[in-house]
């Protein structure tokens, strides 16, 4: 594979999409292919990551390992050609947090950490566009954090509605009802029996629109027509909705995520200063009493009763 077709999959990638083409094109030349045959483990959850990697074919599954043989795996994502994970290995030392197993013969780019750093330390133009760009993330998560998460989206999106698309939520709520359904029975005895009761045009009779009725069949076909776009409408606009309320759920939930993280770091710290306290305390109080025990007694008390005054 050329160096000119690896730099195009890391152009994909947000964490390099801003370096220079120079840039992209000679850390291209630093992945290293690895194939992977169907169910090898890439790495596994607790094992020490120095590398991200890029699907060039194949596909691979990130998953959590289960803790017994009888629970299942919890698979949370299908990665693809083209798709990238491991990143974050690239800037700490930390271990994997989940496992990666190939779930047909895969080959993948392989960017170790020291090829990256080499990179760096020779560019310092992409040294710098790394740092903007993982600059503007840690922004966009402090503005994130900062902000109310919880809101009512739903609210929010019904108040901008434009009066066609009110219409349209509203001829899907009424046809959703046992009111339209008796409104179309009552409409159709209703006009079937007028036009009975004004007797046959064809015999001298004046109904408006004798049997078989064309006249209403026609206005129920309009109706029906009518109905199938703002039903669509309505659905399209409920998708939306539904759409929005879980992207909001996502922030709630990671903004918790991150609040519990904070706090158990806040709570080991103090937990922390408070064991060296305890051992000062306990130190000190223990120096205390060897001092003391070691301490001469003052001799004193009364005068012996041979002496003189």
């Amino acid at each position: 594979m050329t160096a000119m077709l690896q730099a195009d999959l890391l152009s994909q990638i947000p964490l390099f999409d801003s370096l220079s083409d120079e840039d992209r094109e000679a850390l291209g030349k630093r992945l290293n292919e690895r194939p992977f045959k169907a169910g090898e483990s890439v790495f596994a959850k607790g094992d020490k990551g120095s590398a991200m990697y890029i699907v060039l074919s194949g596909a691979v599954q990130i998953f959590l390992p289960p803790p017994d043989k009888d629970t299942p795996r919890v698979t949370l994502k299908d990665v693809r050609t083209g798709e990238y994970f491991g990143e974050l290995s690239l800037f700490d030392d930390k271990p994997r947090s989940a496992s990666v197993e190939a779930t047909v013969d895969t080959v993948l780019l392989e960017l170790t950490r020291d090829e990256l750093g080499e990179h760096l330390s020779k560019s310092k133009n992409a040294a710098l566009a790394i740092l903007s760009e993982m600059a503007e993330r840690l922004r966009e998560t402090n503005a994130m954090l900062s902000q109310r998460a919880a809101k009512d989206v739903v609210k929010e999106i019904e108040e901008n509605l434009t009066w066609g698309q009110r219409l349209a939520d509203k001829v899907a709520e009424l046809n959703g009802s046992w009111a339209f359904i008796l409104f179309l029975l009552g409409l159709t005895a209703s006009w079937s029996v007028l036009n009975l009761a004004l007797g046959d045009p064809d015999k001298g009779g004046h109904a408006f629109d004798g049997y078989p009725f064309q006249a209403f069949n026609l206005l129920l076909a309009i109706l029906v027509a009518l109905q199938g776009p703002l039903i669509v409408m309505s659905q399209n606009r409920q998708t939306m909705k539904d759409r929005a309320q879980a992207e909001t759920d996502f922030r709630v939930n990671l903004k918790n995520e991150v609040g519990i993280e904070q706090i158990a770091r806040e709570l080991s710290a103090f937990r922390a200063e408070t064991i060296k306290r305890l051992d000062v305390v306990e130190r000190l109080g223990r120096n205390e009493r060897v001092r003391t025990e070691i301490t001469p007694k003052t001799p004193g008390g009364p005068l012996s009763s041979g002496g003189t005054a």
